[in-house]
């Protein structure tokens, strides 16, 4: 089973888990509607989308409300060193967290911990902790956009607010960037970088790109690099190597926005209402491609 771990925008939202479903425009967990925007719901909503067609089960949410405080965030730390050593999860995915070493630590050693140990993916804020806390490597998945990985690259900088000017964000050194933060032991064991091109690589190098199609329209709608960390989550709880998860998930979420028709009235839920058919395509196309090279 999937689990996701996260935060929602709202201070008195109450610490709660279980098995979460999507109705129509909003999660329900709990008995509590929570709407999908952006953040750790998109990502959960993304989730579930995908996982459908994969016949996987309903992913379990662990959710705290938190304003940026880190109050809430505490709280779930807290839970979490309580709660995951009696879990069974194969795949956990860490999403807005406020980074905080101590308490990543802790967690993480609950997590190496479990046997077998699960896949661990982290996106945002956990893996800002993960990367400042110097336990990079035990992850294997890091989804970063361009400007969060020049913080992972920048082997210096404590926190993002201080990674180096000369190493922020610019697109077209991406694979430079790959490269130095895998150098200095700063990058999980694979990455699915996000952006006008995505990256897919691990220490050994970039594996693949993936820059279509190309939908311009997308740019400003907020919650589609949320929606990506949401499928590959999917796709390897499904059983499906990292890597190939990752090389498919950027292909899905790019095709599903794609159908989404964007305007700039588009919001992230339309994207997510296209993913199972964008996935039902790009696994069609993957199967048939396999099949050839037989």
């Amino acid at each position: 089973m999937l689990a996701v771990i996260g935060t929602v925008p709202v201070e008195d939202f109450p610490l709660v888990s279980g098995e979460v479903r999507l109705e129509k425009d909003a999660l329900f967990l709990q008995g509590r509607s929570i709407p999908v925007n952006r953040g750790t719901p998109a990502l959960l909503a993304a989730t579930i989308a995908a996982g459908e067609v994969l016949g996987n089960p309903p992913p379990f949410a662990f959710l705290v409300g938190d304003i940026g405080t880190g109050k809430g965030s505490r709280r779930l730390y807290d839970h979490l060193t309580k709660h995951l050593p009696k879990a069974a999860f194969n795949v956990v995915t860490f999403h807005y967290l406020q980074p905080d070493v101590d308490w990543h630590n802790r967690v993480l050693f609950v997590l190496e911990e479990m046997k077998p140990k699960p896949v661990l993916i982290a996106d945002a804020g956990f893996m800002y902790a993960a990367k400042m806390s110097g336990q990079a490597g035990a992850y294997d998945l890091f989804t970063p956009d361009a400007g969060e990985l020049a913080f992972l690259a920048d082997e210096e900088a404590p926190h993002p607010f201080y990674t180096r000017g000369f190493i922020l964000h610019e697109e077209n050194r991406v694979p430079g960037l790959i490269t130095r933060a895998y150098e200095h032991d700063n990058a999980a064991r694979c990455l699915l970088v996000k952006g006008r091109r995505d990256y897919i690589a691990s220490r050994e190098g970039i594996l693949e790109t993936v820059d279509e199609p190309v939908v311009e329209a997308l740019e400003p709608v907020g919650g589609t690099g949320d929606t990506v960390t949401g499928i590959v989550s999917a796709l390897v709880a499904s059983g499906m190597s990292v890597e190939d998860s990752a090389v498919l998930a950027a292909k899905v979420n790019r095709l599903a926005g794609l159908y989404a028709n964007p305007t700039p009235a588009t919001q992230v839920l339309d994207i997510i209402r296209q993913i199972p058919k964008a996935m039902e395509v790009m696994l069609t196309a993957t199967e048939k491609s396999a099949h050839a090279l037989r």
